[in-house]
């Protein structure tokens, strides 16, 4: 039994049950489940059971809110390292990949979180940002009078550092159909990613990407790659723009209609490939056009780099554990 995910009244599950609420970005989706005392203990097995999309509620990845303080105490090193970064992180996004494996973050992930700690009455993003301890690190969460979710994903930087830029590219990336791997750029953004660019819109859609794209070197803790193809510049209300299109093989879940940090990784790539690992001459903000429709990423003066897009929830209720 399902009811609609408008109500900012907090699900309160019967005996046996879990309360859950399905949201998504840009149809990236999540399974969230509300933990204000940090007492729920999700096994890999409940993770898998959750996201499974023809025995469960089914989505890309499970999220748990979760106090920042309580995982600090019970040793959870990220939740004791958001606190010393910023000690208002009073929630933790406890995100866990389709497969039951634990994930650093989310970018898409991190505006639904914050949309479901609104709903949840925990956030009240009106009065100023929320600011939300993650495995990559403290993330900050302010909401646009549009309606979107902006966040300061953080700092992020490329492993293959300048002989990659210089020969724009420190890897090597083969997916199913293609008669030889093509060079890719590796992006961190606190999770791995690999950027491999495209020549036209025709050859991304038509690429199979149910089976998992090879990488080499192969990355210690895996990687999402991204496939690009840069579709030009463009006047923006601020300035010059850039446009881009992607798709997305995750990490642990396989395609995605949407990636957050794919998100950034791509734009990030483009723009090195254009202008260096400054960027000189290439724009600062990028629409980012991805399956399940389009997200802002924009590089901050500070250097970080921020992910603006929706969040939508689209119901709660309860599942039998």
């Amino acid at each position: 039994m399902t009811q609609p995910a408008a109500s900012p009244v907090p699900s309160t599950p019967t005996p046996g049950t879990l309360a859950f609420t399905k949201g998504h970005g840009t149809q990236n989706d999540f399974v969230l489940i509300a933990d204000p005392e940090g007492v729920l203990d999700l096994s890999r097995d409940d993770v898998r059971r959750l996201a499974d999309r023809r025995s469960g509620i089914g989505g890309d990845g499970v999220i748990r809110l979760a106090p920042t303080a309580a995982l600090a105490r019970a040793g959870e090193q990220a939740a004791q390292d958001a606190l010393a970064e910023d000690p208002t992180a009073e929630w933790f996004m406890d995100y866990h990949n389709a497969d039951g494996s634990v994930a650093e973050m989310c970018g898409n992930g991190v505006r639904v979180f914050a949309a479901f700690a609104e709903q949840e009455g925990l956030a009240d993003l009106s009065v100023g940002p929320l600011s939300l301890g993650t495995r990559a690190g403290v993330k900050r969460v302010t909401k646009e009078p549009g309606g979107w979710y902006a966040v300061d994903m953080g700092p992020w930087f490329l492993p293959g550092g300048d002989p990659a830029v210089a020969n724009g590219y420190d890897a090597a990336v083969a997916v199913h159909g293609w008669s030889a791997p093509r060079p890719a750029l590796s992006v961190d953004l606190g999770n791995p990613h690999t950027v491999v660019a495209l020549a036209s819109v025709d050859e991304l859609a038509g690429l199979e990407l149910f089976h998992a794209p090879e990488v080499a070197p192969v990355p210690p803790r895996g990687t999402n790659v991204e496939l690009v193809v840069p579709l030009g510049e463009e006047e923006g209300p601020d300035g010059v723009v850039g446009r881009l299109r992607m798709r997305v093989h995750e990490r642990g879940v396989g395609e995605t209609p949407s990636c957050g940090t794919g998100a950034c990784a791509a734009a990030l790539a483009v723009r090195t490939w254009q202008g260096g690992s400054s960027g000189d001459g290439a724009p600062d903000t990028w629409i980012v056009e991805v399956p399940g429709g389009e997200v802002r990423v924009r590089v901050l003066p500070s250097g970080n780099v921020e992910l603006a897009g929706p969040a939508e929830l689209v119901y709660s209720g309860q599942f039998a554990r």
